[in-house]
């Protein structure tokens, strides 16, 4: 029988004890474990490479990339970011990278912080409903924002995205540089960005330019 172990990694007594007591009522985990560091963390998981680990980034001196460092070394674990607050980018970036990372903010009901439990448990991701309507939200309202592109500025969106220059889109376009420029205006007015590197991750995201093109 494979023993299915709980590492809480909160130095905030209430929520450690508070979740101890949700663990138990859901069910199925045999061992729980504490850490108060991150070099502890990393110790548990070498002895409990399966492990849940209900984890509150922001008050513990770690970051994402040691995160997905251990995502990658213990791809057996999973991890539930439970927080009072997390930022958009940071939740981007951990639940869009696979599926080891699970969100439940603090405030959620505990039908869905018992369900959150239940689902790391099976491996499964889970994204509290807070949660995944802001996600929800933000992209919807992404996709309306692009929508109001030309063909010509969705062309033109590809060439930036693809590294060319003003002046080798101008050329390539058969347009002026000013034109090219007013262009690349109303493309960051639109999508509401302010530089190439953002109307990029748009473009990768929309379809406009495959990924595999932008990385070769």
């Amino acid at each position: 029988m494979v023993m299915k172990t709980l590492l809480l990694v909160d130095n905030q007594d209430i929520t450690r004890e508070g979740m101890k007591a949700v663990a138990g009522r859901v069910g199925g985990f045999t061992v729980i474990k504490e850490a108060g560091s991150q070099k502890e963390l990393t110790r548990l998981l070498i002895d409990h490479p399966n492990a849940v680990v209900v984890l509150d980034y922001t008050l513990f001196d770690t970051s994402a990339e040691y995160l997905l460092i251990l995502q990658e070394r213990f791809k057996e674990a999973h991890f539930i970011l439970f927080s009072d607050n997390l930022s958009e980018d940071f939740i981007r970036r951990m639940v869009f990278g696979g599926t080891s990372f699970s969100v439940v903010m603090k405030d959620a009901p505990m039908i869905e912080i018992e369900e959150g439990l239940r689902k790391a448990e099976q491996r499964l991701q889970y994204i509290c409903t807070r949660i995944a309507w802001q996600l929800q939200h933000k992209e919807e309202k992404k996709e309306k924002r692009g929508s109001s592109l030309t063909v010509t500025e969705c062309e033109i969106l590809k060439l930036m995205a693809l590294g060319k220059t003003t002046k080798e889109i101008a050329a390539e376009r058969f347009l002026s540089v000013y034109t090219v420029m007013t262009h690349r205006k109303n493309i960051f007015r639109k999508l509401e960005v302010n530089n190439v590197y953002e109307a990029t991750k748009y473009a990768l995201r929309a379809g406009i330019v495959d990924a595999l093109e932008y990385y070769i």
